[in-house]
């Protein structure tokens, strides 16, 4: 293989790949990136054989079809380092890498590509498709509440209902639910997925924030694709049943506070400042006609804030663990947030 492309834009695509290479395998082989070029062009791959990601083909030069695994580290560091323009990469039958670009040369070992595993093949036939910036957006909003712990796998994930013309993203770590919806450009009847939390995490970071920038979604039973045009990921699904969330949601309220949310975040982080562990020490929030006033207490000491909101209802006192209610409120992208209560322990 020899191929000479821009040193830009391989490192683009060498960070988008790197998303679905392995830290932590037994197999050496999971650590490298597939480098490919054929008659499509120059493509790059990664696969941890939980996610897999595989680019569009690259821009590139090529003079020698052929394909090798290079270990991902060192040929990020590599390229990331270079002082020229373009980088030219070439194999010998041995899977010995060369790569050249300015005054610098490098030639490190590769392995064969026929040992990288491949992608999962996903049928395209059931698509959904939406604004790339949109689903970003969705995930930020509700990757905060999944379990961390395997105790329960579905909630290591997030729940995807979607729609003919929608979509609602679902998050719950036993404490806490997370709810997001949004529309849809195209919908494929109605289907409901876990998809894991790692997946989304990672699609996060290589998701456009442009708002023309659309992607496509395929289903199998066991996999989805995400289709986003520079590149497609795969992943597995998490098999299993989500728990009944939409119960937990309830208009009925004996107490409701609007208040402006930087303002409140800010009091519950300095309340906070006292406890040595939020879990143990809550902040206990008492509202009333003309605000709301947070207090924490803790062997440390105490701390006191008020917080002026517009209060409907009765008098509440309620106690939290201080840092679910700054994540919420932090994913939130309004000054003004709507809070309502149910009584004092909902």
């Amino acid at each position: 293989m020899k191929l000479t492309c821009s040193k830009d834009l391989l490192l683009q695509y060498i960070n988008i790949v790197n998303k679905a290479v392995s830290n932590r395998t037994t197999l050496p082989i999971l650590e490298c990136i597939l480098l490919t070029a054929n008659e499509r062009g120059f493509i790059m791959t990664g696969n941890d054989l939980e996610i897999g990601i595989r680019t569009a083909p690259i821009e590139a030069e090529i003079q020698e079809a052929g394909e090798v695994a290079i270990e991902a580290r060192i040929f990020n560091e590599i390229v990331r380092r270079l002082n020229g323009e373009s980088v030219t990469i070439a194999t010998d039958e041995d899977y010995a890498v060369t790569i050249v670009s300015g005054s610098s040369e490098f030639k490190i070992m590769g392995q064969s590509g026929e040992d990288f595993p491949t992608l999962p093949e996903v049928e395209q036939e059931r698509l959904y498709s939406m604004e790339q910036a949109k689903l970003r957006d969705m995930i930020r909003q509700t990757i905060f509440s999944i379990a961390q712990d395997g105790s329960k796998p579905v909630l290591t994930g997030e729940l995807f209902e979607l729609r003919s013309n929608s979509v609602h993203v679902v998050s719950v770590d036993g404490y806490r639910i997370s709810f997001r919806k949004n529309s849809l450009l195209t919908g494929s009847g109605d289907t409901d997925v876990i998809v894991p939390g790692k997946t989304l995490a990672e699609l996060n970071k290589i998701l456009s924030q442009e708002d023309d920038d659309t992607l496509s979604i395929y289903l199998t039973e066991k996999h989805i694709l995400f289709d986003l045009g520079t590149a497609v990921m795969v992943s597995r699904l998490i098999e299993g049943d989500f728990i009944r969330y939409a119960q937990s949601f309830s208009e009925d309220y004996k107490t409701k506070v609007v208040i402006n949310k930087s303002e409140l975040i800010q009091a519950l982080e300095r309340a906070s400042l006292v406890s040595r562990d939020n879990r143990k020490t809550p902040v206990r929030l008492m509202i009333r006609a003309n605000g709301m006033d947070i207090t924490a207490r803790s062997d440390m000491g105490t701390a006191h804030e008020n917080v002026t909101a517009e209060v409907e209802g009765d008098d509440l006192a309620i106690a939290f663990n201080p840092r679910y209610l700054i994540e919420a409120l932090r994913s939130i992208e309004e000054e003004t947030v709507k809070m309502i209560f149910m009584a004092s322990l909902s």
